[in-house]
């Protein structure tokens, strides 16, 4: 029986860790292995992880050294023939692991598997709004501009693509095995996705069903906008290493949509002046954005400029009625 390696880094989780794990436990394929990276957490998350006694769930304790670290150590000690992630907050649905295996078997071509996630809150709540990714004809410039997965937690990948796309580097003296790139940190995932899809003839593809909750939490993306930017641009120039002529051809693209990202990320927050930077300087880099999602470009820089020059009274009922009707068109769309 085809077994899964989940990784599962681990760092100050102890809200919301005991569901997170209880998620992996309740999935129908019986067949996986937990590892839980316990980042030098300095609160009670890895005796959490410690207090379920099912021998699936195996805990390691290092230093602190960050996410990708954590993750690498964890894909060193899989020993499934697929990996996932799924982070400390977020929920697999039970036949998560059940219905991508079945795709990826029924798909032999195909090396990733993702799907759409329902968006909840704090408290588990579902918000009524979803990622909802293009799910076939996947190609670079897809991964580049819009990464079709998402978030952390949904892909299901073939072993064999971390074999053929691991590099080393030196650290502190000990040769070590990298497959997500720390020099990409807050990008390192796009960047690994690229540089799969790059290195490999495996093919990216999602399923329809909706197995995925992931949870929304106020500052819960990692770093300011402006250190988020500068890690999509540290990203673009380690994909230079072996797509250069992608980078050359789609940067401007990229950069305007991961722009974009961040003033409807800031537009949340309501920090609607950054949001119009955020969004002149997507606009001026890649205008065509206009007319390759026309949508998405328009709803978000009306929104930053509502959000601007609004009082809330005005501006938050406006919010409140356009997110609803985005829920129920997009619930049209998922399983």
């Amino acid at each position: 029986m085809q077994r899964v390696s989940i990784i599962l880094p681990l760092y100050k989780s102890e809200r919301y860790i005991r569901e997170t794990v209880g998620s992996v436990l309740a999935q129908t394929h019986p067949h996986w292995e937990l590892i839980v990276v316990d980042d030098g957490s300095p609160d009670n998350s890895g005796d959490i992880c410690r207090s379920f006694k099912d021998p699936r769930v195996k805990v390691f304790t290092r230093e602190n050294t960050g996410p990708c670290r954590s993750r690498n150590f964890g894909i060193a000690q899989a020993t499934g023939d697929f990996i996932g992630f799924i982070d400390h907050d977020d929920i697999w649905l039970p036949e998560k692991l059940e219905k991508h295996l079945e795709h990826l078997n029924h798909r032999p071509e195909v090396g990733v598997s993702f799907g759409p996630s329902e968006l909840i809150d704090l408290n588990g709540k579902p918000l009524g709004l979803f990622q909802i990714p293009k799910l076939t004809g996947i190609n670079t410039r897809d991964i580049l501009c819009r990464n079709p997965i998402g978030n952390g937690s949904v892909p299901i990948i073939r072993r064999e693509l971390f074999e053929a796309t691991k590099f080393e580097v030196e650290w502190n003296g000990w040769r070590e095995v990298m497959y997500f790139d720390e020099d990409a940190a807050l990008w390192e995932d796009v960047e690994l996705w690229v540089r799969m899809m790059t290195m490999t003839t495996w093919k990216f593809e999602g399923i329809p069903e909706c197995l995925t909750l992931y949870r929304i939490v106020p500052d819960g993306i990692a770093g300011t906008p402006d250190t988020k930017q500068a890690g999509f641009e540290n990203g673009l120039e380690r994909m230079r290493r072996y797509a250069s002529e992608l980078v050359e051809q789609h940067g401007a693209a990229a950069r305007a949509y991961h722009l974009r990202y961040l003033a409807r990320r800031l537009i949340e927050t309501g920090d609607s002046k950054a949001a119009v930077s955020y969004m002149k300087q997507a606009l001026k880099c890649f205008p065509w954005i206009f007319l390759e999602d026309p949508r998405r470009t328009l709803v978000t820089l009306g929104a930053a400029y509502a959000l601007f020059l609004l009082p809330g009274s005005i501006y938050n009922p406006i919010q409140d009625t356009a997110v609803a009707l985005l829920g129920r068109l997009q619930k049209r769309q998922v399983k």
